[in-house]
């Protein structure tokens, strides 16, 4: 039950990302504008079925790539798992609990990984509303940072979940 579970975990969010791109490509161009300059203006563009399979690729390829990575770790040897406090979580007793967390830590970096995507892409749409196509570095910046924050606090949760037990 944990590993249905765990793979709707995973599939729901890259489903719905995958949804998402599919549905709001609808508005964009037979070119896109898909790369921009320090001043918004468009200075790379891509035919739309190459930019719409590119970021399919992106927001279903790349989180599934990282929850099979994570799930892999099981069968590593201990020598190739870098987690703090290694010695104490990878002994054979807590060795699975280990595991399931770093499963767990990384399908919520997938998750927030899609989400941000899912943000570059919209904002890729509403820059090729405007005549001349032109990205909203603003609001590119806030999203940019607002995932960045999220990182860090992704980062410390996940030292935390290897943190030794208080005496």
């Amino acid at each position: 039950m944990r590993r249905i579970g765990r793979m709707l975990g995973i599939a729901a969010p890259v489903i719905a990302a995958a949804f998402f791109v599919v549905m709001s490509s609808r508005a964009l161009p037979a070119k896109v504008a898909s790369h921009f300059g320090r001043d918004g203006a468009a200075n790379g563009y891509m035919w739309h079925h190459t930019y719409v399979y590119f970021m399919l690729a992106f927001v279903v390829l790349l989180p599934l790539f990282l929850n099979f990575v994570a799930s892999a770790v099981a069968r590593l040897p201990d020598t190739m798992i870098n987690i703090p406090n290694r010695g104490y979580w990878l002994a054979p007793e807590r060795r699975g609990l280990a595991v399931d967390r770093l499963r767990r830590q990384m399908q919520i970096f997938s998750a927030m990984l899609v989400v941000f995507l899912c943000f570059v892409h919209w904002e890729v749409v509403r820059a090729n509303q405007s005549m001349p196509p032109t990205l909203d570095n603003g609001r590119f910046m806030l999203g940019l940072g607002l995932f960045m924050a999220a990182l860090i606090v992704w980062i410390v949760a996940l030292r935390r979940q290897f943190r030794l037990p208080a005496a």
